[in-house]
């Protein structure tokens, strides 16, 4: 018999709060979870294996409205793997485009970065050749050419 896990034991695990688990029980996200006879929660693996794949949706930004939705056609079967493997394209290719737009922001910061990089490179220059010059003059013991 597999292991049932508390519901404390799923928030440690997953990194979700007690309240975002039994929330996602509310809304649909996750089917009833079966209760010891207690009456606490108690998860199996396949719920946890479930729980992950929807917190890898909630990270790569997929609606919430979406999430629920893949559940209700997940409870319905193999019927809607067709509906259910679409949606989970859509997704990629929206993720496909914020990827793609998060590096071309990320090239831009980094010319920028290198630009300032530059400018503060030609500023110390300035400054240590403007120092070399005044360590000379001092060390010659006169005064500027431009004072006399």
């Amino acid at each position: 018999m597999e292991a049932a896990l508390t519901i404390q034991q799923v928030a440690q695990r997953t990194g979700l709060s007690v309240d975002t688990l039994r929330f996602y029980e509310r809304i649909g996200l996750l089917e009833p979870i079966q209760r010891a006879q207690s009456g606490h929660r108690r998860y199996t693996q396949h719920d946890i294996a479930w729980i992950d794949l929807l917190i890898r949706l909630r990270n790569t930004g997929m609606p919430r409205a979406e999430m629920v939705r893949f559940a209700e056609l997940r409870r319905h079967g193999a019927a809607t793997a067709t509906e259910r493997r679409l949606m989970l394209e859509r997704h990629r290719c929206t993720l496909e485009q914020r990827m793609k737009d998060l590096q071309q922001n990320m090239a831009a910061l980094q010319q920028k970065i290198t630009r300032i990089a530059e400018l503060e490179a030609q500023r110390d220059a300035a400054a240590l050749s403007a120092d070399v010059a005044i360590d000379q003059r001092d060390a010659a013991g006169s005064a500027p050419a431009e004072a006399m």
